[in-house]
């Protein structure tokens, strides 16, 4: 058996991938990360909404606060049979651990309270305070987990100054890439009317899929950005079109699509909203379109947060990382507007909701080394 497999972190790994946490229960995972926490002397709080349940811990009443936040839950492991082995179930081959959950992200986890564990046994008196906020319900609808927990510290005046959010943000070897902001999402539901008609009379129908068509075109043409210096370029794509009623000979009197942007900075909802109401306003179609804002785009600029994380990757891996603000979304869109520098840094990212999702137990124990070193540079 390899030596690593007797680590504090991989032992810790190994009972929280035995949970199965399909989003969003937590399955007992939680209130095995409580065990540990109160015996550092950090207060727990459960939080519990409806189906989500939610967990915020704080060690030290004073700031500046440094959190780690991140998730229990998971997604479905899929067809069980594909996999190598039980998904639920940590096996070990070749120095990588299997299991759901393994990568995304119970190995986060797992270094966040070793390395908290190893900090506080040199540190007992440290000043500031640690926290952590953990919840089940990343991987699902995000409405009653990070977003629910944020407002509930807002409300009491409850503040984080730095947050690390242990998402498997490297991407082919530790520590390669952290992620220092997002992009924001901004989904369009749109639905065109026409007039039904037979396909040989066009002149007495409407056809929404042939008014839709030169906008669609056009809408693909646009070049809306070229990004910043933190951000890579808005990104329009469409993920849903339906229209037709299954018979060869009559036009459609209703199509329906939906579309979604992954927005820098040069934009805000607002104005990109606007910039597509003009585009279907031009072309005279008679359409309804409603909006969801999954997140607005977040940064976290230069400065002690990011050398402190920059200093400790390179020290434990011997590289400097890349500063992305690429990817899709993550919780840091609950927490960054509250004004917290968030960053995102875990292991990588190749196995993430897939068969066979796998971590490398050394680079588990690494991370528990890069997360201490973060604690000391920043308390």
């Amino acid at each position: 058996m390899h030596e690593l497999t007797k680590m504090p972190e991989i032992e810790l790994l190994s009972d929280l991938v035995r949970r199965a946490s399909v989003t969003p229960d937590d399955a007992g995972c939680q209130p095995l990360l409580i065990e540990r926490l109160e015996a550092m002397g950090f207060e727990c709080q459960t939080m519990v909404f409806e189906e989500v349940t939610n967990l915020w811990a704080r060690r030290g009443n004073s700031s500046p606060v440094l959190c780690f936040a991140g998730h229990t839950d998971v997604v479905p492991p899929g067809d069980i049979d594909a996999w190598k082995t039980d998904p639920f179930e940590p096996t070990i081959i070749d120095g990588k651990m299997y299991g759901r959950g393994a990568a995304d992200m119970k190995s986060g986890l797992a270094s966040m309270i070793i390395a908290i564990e190893q900090f506080l046994q040199e540190n007992p008196s440290h000043k500031g305070s640690i926290a952590l906020l953990i919840t089940s319900d990343e991987e699902g609808r995000a409405r009653n987990g990070t977003m629910k927990v944020m407002e509930t510290l807002a409300d009491r005046g409850e503040t984080i100054d730095w947050c690390i959010i242990g998402e498997p943000s490297s991407r082919e070897s530790l520590g390669d890439l952290v992620r220092i902001g997002r992009r924001g999402s901004l989904s369009g539901m749109l639905k065109v009317t026409g007039i039904q008609g037979h396909v040989a009379y066009p002149q007495l129908a409407d056809n929404p899929i042939r008014s839709f068509a030169p906008v669609l075109a056009e809408l693909h043409e646009i070049e809306w950005d070229q990004g910043n210096e933190y951000f890579p370029p808005t990104s329009f794509q469409v993920v849903d079109i339906q229209s037709g009623i299954g018979a060869p000979n009559v036009t459609p009197a209703e199509l329906s699509a939906r579309f979604n942007f992954r927005y820098s900075t040069e934009w805000t909802h607002e104005s990109l909203q606007k910039r597509v109401h003009d585009v279907f306003d031009e072309h005279n179609l008679n359409y309804e379109l409603n909006w969801h804002l999954s997140g607005k785009p977040f940064l976290t600029k230069a400065g002690q947060f990011t050398d402190a994380v920059v200093q400790a990757i390179t020290e434990n891996v011997g590289r400097e990382p890349e500063l992305s603000t690429g990817g899709g979304t993550s919780d840091g869109r609950f927490i960054s507007p509250a004004g917290v520098d968030v960053i995102e840094l875990g292991p990588v990212n190749a196995s993430i909701h897939k068969i066979d999702e796998h971590v490398d137990i050394a680079d588990v124990v690494i991370l528990t080394r890069l997360y201490k070193r973060i604690i000391e540079l920043m308390l």
